[in-house]
């Protein structure tokens, strides 16, 4: 049976010992990471436009022009609460992608999709405006779905 016995301690010559290891003051990023926040600061935008949209339609009917076939599904007024309810969701799911939190960019996916559909609806009504919306949440949706992992990681 073998015994195993302690080195003992031996200062370096000078008396002192190597620094430890410190951690950087700041550990990199991914430079991907910029479209996810890009998808966040286009959802809080987006949001935003659609809560002033949504407002528009509802305190004034004659705001938008409607061609012939109209609106889908429904008037101007139930568009308008449509997309106030997405407005205010997508500023709240905006923000929360710049947390990285996995329910903002679920919620993002969704919301954007969700988005694209409604202003599909709406292109009656706002057509070149609806196609630069639609075309916006394409971009936020690749964003969030392609790059959103460097969030999370980056909070780490």
């Amino acid at each position: 049976m073998t015994q195993q016995h302690a080195q003992p301690h031996v200062e370096p010559l000078g008396g002192t010992r190597p620094p430890e290891q410190a951690p950087a003051p700041y550990e990199s990023r991914s430079a991907w990471l910029g479209w996810v926040w890009f998808g966040g600061a286009m959802m809080v935008l987006l949001g935003i436009f659609n809560v002033i949209e949504g407002l528009v339609a509802l305190f004034n009917d004659e705001y938008y022009l409607v061609g012939a076939a109209g609106t889908l599904v429904f008037d101007l007024t139930g568009w308008g609460w449509v997309h106030l309810i997405i407005g205010v969701l997508a500023v709240a799911a905006g923000i929360g992608l710049f947390t990285g939190a996995a329910w903002a960019r679920v919620t993002a996916v969704v919301l954007a999709t969700v988005n694209a559909v409604a202003q599909l609806t709406f292109l009656s009504a706002y057509p070149v405006w609806a196609t630069l919306v639609i075309a916006l949440d394409v971009v936020v949706i690749w964003a969030v779905v392609v790059h959103g992992g460097e969030a999370r990681r980056s909070q780490r």
